[in-house]
């Protein structure tokens, strides 16, 4: 079961890169930036764009492949799985691109995928509880709540690169309680589709994942991908392992295993933060190799 669970979680993954690299590409098609447009003209644009409906309806997809992964296996492996989205973005954008990454990009790409497969090995997260206590979900909610008021708060007085970070770790919080929720209301499946209907979680899901797509815009707004992209995965896969273990009671190998798990994790980070710098994922304009130039007021780059 668990490797169906890493499966579904690896095709959903793709999903995300896939449908990011089609509606960034719609978007770098489209033109002008939305500051500059009639109001509402620019998305619209994009809706009538064939490759950004393409987009979108991957993305559905891979929604559907990341709640089947969260029903057949734990939350602290699934999201950090998730986490190769960015690996993939990299892979899928070179082949839509045309654009081969460099020799650093492709180590990054390596101690990327070592680190957390070593981080998983290590962990060896177990399978918890189905369903989780409304008291365990009402500290979750006051947590997470005053984290990412806080994390908002800061940003404020933050320069552009750090707030991006900040921004994104809150964004992060908001997707990890997303996955949560998710998992809490597939948990009751056995109990048929009714008792998942009539339950408050996913409709809970529902609003704080809007919520976490709204702030992941001005996340996206507030500084380069190079600030934001590593708080926005590593922030999601950590939290996921943390609520895994609070919510749902799976179990998390620590002891003498800390010390080698840190330096996965160190890895990981490493090779996100490169990753990050990639002109493949950050849509550098090719003609340097500083990942911020070339960017337009958007967040995007001439060639994506």
């Amino acid at each position: 079961m668990l490797a169906l669970s890493i499966g579904l979680a690896l095709l959903a993954a793709l999903g995300n890169a896939g449908a990011s690299v089609l509606q960034r590409r719609a978007a770098a098609e489209l033109g002008p930036d939305p500051a500059d447009a009639p109001h509402g003209s620019w998305l619209t644009g994009l809706v009538h764009r064939r490759v950004w409906v393409w987009g979108a309806a991957l993305l559905a997809v891979s929604g559907v492949l990341q709640a089947l992964a969260l029903a057949t296996g734990p939350l602290s492996v699934v999201q950090p799985v998730m986490s190769t989205e960015l690996m993939f973005t990299l892979v899928v954008g070179g082949f839509v691109f045309h654009r081969r990454p460099d020799a650093r990009t492709r180590w990054a790409f390596a101690a990327m995928a070592v680190g957390l497969g070593a981080f998983l090995a290590l962990a060896d997260p177990t399978d918890g509880r189905a369903t989780v206590p409304v008291a365990a979900w009402l500290w979750t909610a006051l947590g997470a709540g005053l984290l990412t008021a806080v994390l908002g708060a800061v940003s404020t007085r933050l320069p552009p690169s750090a707030r991006a970070a900040v921004l994104g770790t809150a964004t992060a919080t908001g997707f990890a309680v997303t996955a949560a929720l998710l998992k809490d209301a597939l948990g009751r499946l056995p109990d048929g589709v009714d008792a998942v209907l009539t339950s408050w979680m996913p409709y809970a899901a529902i609003v704080v994942g809007l919520g976490s797509f709204l702030l992941l815009q001005v996340t996206l707004r507030a500084g380069s991908l190079v600030a934001s992209q590593p708080a926005l995965t590593l922030g999601d896969a950590l939290l996921s392992v943390v609520l895994g273990v609070c919510l749902f009671a799976e179990d998390v190998h620590l002891g003498w295993r800390v010390a080698p798990e840190a330096l996965a994790l160190a890895l990981l980070v490493a090779g996100c933060v490169q990753l990050a710098r990639s002109p493949l994922v950050t849509e550098d304009s090719g003609d340097s190799g500083d990942p911020g130039k070339g960017a337009d007021p958007a967040g995007r780059q001439d060639h994506w």
